[in-house]
């Protein structure tokens, strides 16, 4: 299933939400690091749109990795980010640039993600945008 998480990721790069969605379940869980779990493709729609507002952002360096029997799938990538708008709660944007490494973690059922876990050090993120 390591295709579907390509066709995620890919999505993510081209700034298609709508192609995002195509490739997780109805009931997805979105694991946000630092965040509360979202559930359902609706939240996650939202969680990409509110993103998309705030930071414009492409993965690089990309390493996927899938378990046997195509059920579980991870990837190790760069973040290469602008802050565009202020996010509730963080420092205030100005066009700040970032790198930051990054991780996913999913859960796939037939061709759909039912789980997305998002990890990168957010204390590193704060930092860059701060300078």
């Amino acid at each position: 299933m390591s295709k579907t998480v390509e066709a995620y990721f890919a999505a993510f790069n081209a700034g298609d939400i709508e192609a995002m969605l195509a490739c997780v379940a109805e009931d997805v869980a979105h694991h946000v690091n630092e965040g509360q779990v979202r559930r359902g493709k609706a939240a996650f729609g939202e969680f990409c749109a509110h993103m998309s507002r705030c930071y414009q952002e492409e993965l690089t360096d990309m390493v996927i990795f899938a378990a046997e029997g195509g059920t579980r799938a991870a990837a190790e990538y760069i973040v290469n980010g602008t802050y565009l708008a202020t996010d509730s709660g963080l420092p205030e944007a100005n066009g700040q640039s970032y790198r930051l490494p990054a991780g996913s973690f999913f859960s796939l059922e037939g061709d759909k993600i039912s789980r997305v876990v998002t990890y990168y050090n957010l204390a590193d993120w704060v930092a860059q945008v701060s300078r």
